[in-house]
């Protein structure tokens, strides 16, 4: 069996195992109510993105040393471990540790699973279909979640909130087994620099160089911050309207259409192109979102579900420009360093809307995150000029 079938369809059913999580569509409320509040409650998430941005930059470099499929395998080790902390939590301290583990399997799979599939493509030279399989390895994130959102669905009749996160044990745990399979790409340059932080220089100074890929990092980075603030937040306005299956309901509607655009996503890039898409993606993202939080009405969960469609096609487009201009010696640490911006963006967005939640309500607070969503539309505009100008 050649590298690209084996890596590719054990990326599949990791991708697929590694975000089977029954526990997704309540977590915040779980973390709230465990914690007291919902700015504590997603300050655990908060957490868990400080700690993946400490982490970044040593796991970059990480992954460039020793290897894509070691690195892949710590990770999957580290999100076992941290939903079983999630899973005994009794206290905000618990579900703390269980953010930076969490934060920490983040980390070491930024960067790293990107660079192992384009690694795996180029090694036969088809790296050209890199948004083709990407999609649809990333395609299975979205379908595991929705699957997982149909089995909390009918769980909850008759079991708890804590329960759906022993559950999600279990498919971490095989995922983490089929780690062991995978075949180490052999491209990378072995006779690269050991001096970590000479490594880490040229990874910053090829930002410093491409002025397209810096305004590329900064769209990619204040777009995962505000995307995934809200996304992690819509339960708890989902919770005004819907009530626990209906909750699930709700994910899985959204994870359902997540996949479906992943799918989709290769195939507009082929006909519009990376940029392109990235802004229109963008745009009617955020008309949507704003329209579900300005009805707020029973429609809103089933309308909000229906921007997830623009979610894949945004995130393809972004790591197709992002592995393109990335070197292959710097490609994951290049990604990370994105990654950690990203997540020190999303550490404060995330604890401005839960305050802000607790202050004038989730509805309100939702609204303004949609509303903010509008920079990351502009940038990936600009970026779309930038590049029209030197074809």
């Amino acid at each position: 069996m050649s590298i690209v079938r084996r890596n590719v369809r054990l990326l599949t059913w990791f991708n697929f195992c590694n975000d089977f999580r029954t526990y997704n569509a309540i977590a915040i409320i779980y973390f709230a109510h465990i914690s007291g509040s919902y700015a504590l409650g997603i300050a655990v998430f908060s957490i868990a993105k400080l700690s993946s941005a400490i982490f970044e930059i040593p796991t970059g470099v990480f992954s460039d040393f020793l290897g894509r499929k070691l690195t892949l395998a710590l990770g999957q080790l580290a999100s076992v471990i941290s939903i079983a902390c999630y899973a005994t939590a009794g206290s905000f301290t618990f579900l703390a540790i269980g953010g930076v583990l969490e934060g920490l399997s983040f980390s070491l799979f930024s960067g790293n699973n990107d660079a192992l599939l384009f690694e795996t493509l180029k090694q036969k030279s088809r790296e050209a279909e890199f948004a083709e399989y990407s999609g649809r390895l990333s395609a299975m994130f979205q379908l595991a979640l929705a699957i997982s959102a149909l089995v909390a669905m009918i769980a909850l009749r008759w079991m708890t909130f804590r329960d759906l996160f022993w559950i999600a044990v279990v498919p971490q745990a095989i995922g983490l087994a089929l780690t062991f399979f995978l075949i180490e790409p052999s491209l990378r340059d072995h006779s690269i620099e050991t001096n970590v932080f000479a490594h880490l220089g040229d990874a910053i100074g090829g930002f410093v160089r491409d002025p397209k890929l810096r305004l590329l990092a900064l769209a990619s980075a204040l777009g995962f911050a505000i995307g995934e603030a809200k996304f992690l937040f819509y339960p708890a306005f989902f919770a005004l309207f819907w009530h626990n299956q209906a909750l699930a309901l709700a994910r899985l509607l959204s994870h359902a259409g997540g996949a479906l655009g992943f799918r989709l996503g290769g195939w507009l890039i082929r006909r519009r192109g990376e940029t392109q898409v990235l802004v229109g993606a963008s745009a009617l993202a955020v008309a949507i979102g704003t329209a579900s939080a300005a009805l707020a009405s029973t429609a809103s969960p089933a309308l909000s579900s229906v921007s997830s469609l623009m979610f894949g096609p945004s995130v393809v487009a972004q790591q197709s420009l992002g592995q393109k201009a990335f070197t292959d010696r710097q490609r994951a640490t290049m990604a990370s360093l994105i990654q950690s911006a990203g997540n020190l963006l999303f550490a404060a967005a995330a604890l401005a809307l839960g305050g802000l939640a607790d202050w004038v309500g989730p509805r309100y607070a939702l609204l303004t995150a949609e509303t903010l969503g509008i920079s990351v539309t502009y940038l990936y505009w600009r970026l779309y000029g930038r590049m029209a100008r030197t074809v």
